[in-house]
């Protein structure tokens, strides 16, 4: 597996597909990677990947912005989540941990790719419509975070985004090459067996026949296999590491059977026990555990995207940043200099999305990010 990494040209052998030539973001090192058959599933960035098979596009896809929010539990009572209608959409108010998450949005982008941002006008067309319902309306301030994020929608004969369909298509555009667009998180077994399918489907017959079928809808999620005996281990975890029954519940639902790991861990060092600034449930110890096991190997891998701290945290986890930054040094081997620039990076990033909440237009917002966050990350979002 490749992190950081993009696709600079399709590798072919005459007419066929025979693998990518790939750049690394990290170092600028290129390398091929070659295969019987190659799938592309690139989300927003479909469109720029047909363009590099040389593809017409057998399909287009149109990027739609949903942003949701996120307020504490006390902010209203309810002991259920809520499912609204909107004139366009469906409002889902979800029970979150010690939080509700709020959403979702549904309008056209048509900016870059990299960096989808909210403006405070999602933020306010949020507030409004689930206020219609509340007896005691939550206010801007009531919002701890936002967050903004893509679909990519097989584009149609609409320009309403809401109104695109959220099936999803394969095809074949060139021999030995698989392409994968459209549909949603709730489908992607789905999208991902027929994926595979039709690129199994065009091997040669001597290795298509020793395939065999899919077993996807069997596969348990990293974590739930065996999660009901780890649950019934929950005395046992909290005596060896000195957690509350809280924080042990909170634990098995992040990880499940990689429990286990997270208490080895405090066992070894019972510093990494310790909470993480800023923050009221995150063990340090969960900040080894993502550069350890799950490949972060940025600060804004943990505090985006391993865990959610950059929207559970009014100040989108910069308060956090400095100890996750000591903790991830130690585990890569960062020196000083690299540990400064990766905090000063996320930093940037952080004050550049509370900028863009600010605005009152996708373009606006686009531009206030950028002229933070471009100082230290690059146009392309990465550092």
């Amino acid at each position: 597996m490749a992190t950081r990494a993009f696709v600079q040209e399709f590798l072919r052998d005459g007419d066929s597909v025979v693998g990518v030539r790939v750049r690394d973001n990290m170092t600028g090192d290129t390398f091929e990677v070659r295969a019987k058959q190659v799938v592309v599933a690139t989300g927003v960035w479909t469109d720029h990947l047909q363009d590099l098979i040389g593809d017409p596009e057998t399909f287009a896809v149109r990027m739609s912005k949903g942003v949701h929010i996120v307020v504490e539990k006390s902010k209203f009572r309810s002991l259920m989540g809520l499912l609204l209608r909107t004139e366009k959409s469906v409002l889902f108010v979800i029970p979150w941990g010690r939080f509700w998450i709020i959403g979702t949005t549904d309008t056209p982008w048509d900016l870059s790719p990299a960096h989808p941002v909210a403006t405070q006008a999602d933020i306010d067309y949020i507030l409004n419509r689930v206020n219609a319902v509340l007896a005691e309306p939550i206010t801007r301030e009531d919002v701890v975070g936002v967050y903004a994020g893509l679909r990519p929608l097989l584009a149609g004969d609409t320009d309403d985004t809401a109104k695109l369909s959220r099936e999803h298509v394969v095809a074949n555009p060139a021999p030995g090459v698989t392409v994968v667009a459209g549909g949603k998180w709730t489908t992607y077994r789905v999208m991902a067996q027929d994926a595979i399918d039709a690129a199994v489907a065009h091997l040669p017959a001597s290795v298509r026949d020793s395939v065999p079928a899919s077993v996807t809808k069997d596969i348990s999620l990293l974590g739930a296999d065996g999660y009901q005996a780890a649950v019934n281990r929950h005395a046992e975890y909290a005596t060896r590491t000195g957690l509350s029954g809280y924080q042990i519940t909170r634990l098995l639902g992040r990880y499940g059977t990689d429990i286990d790991l997270i208490v080895e861990m405090i066992e070894a060092d019972r510093g990494l026990a310790a909470t993480l600034p800023g923050t009221k449930d995150y063990r340090e110890a969960e900040v080894v555990f993502a550069a350890r096991h799950e490949m972060a190997i940025h600060l804004d891998d943990v505090l985006m995207r391993r865990t959610r701290l950059i929207f559970e945290s009014r100040d989108r986890a910069i308060q956090a940043a400095e100890r996750t930054a000591d903790l991830m040094a130690t585990e890569l081997g960062w020196d000083a200099q690299r540990r400064a620039r990766e905090v000063a990076d996320y930093t940037a990033r952080a004050t550049a999305e509370l900028a863009a909440e600010l605005t009152t237009n996708d373009h606006e917002a686009e531009a206030a990010w950028n002229q933070v966050a471009e100082v230290s990350l690059g146009k392309d979002g990465f550092s």
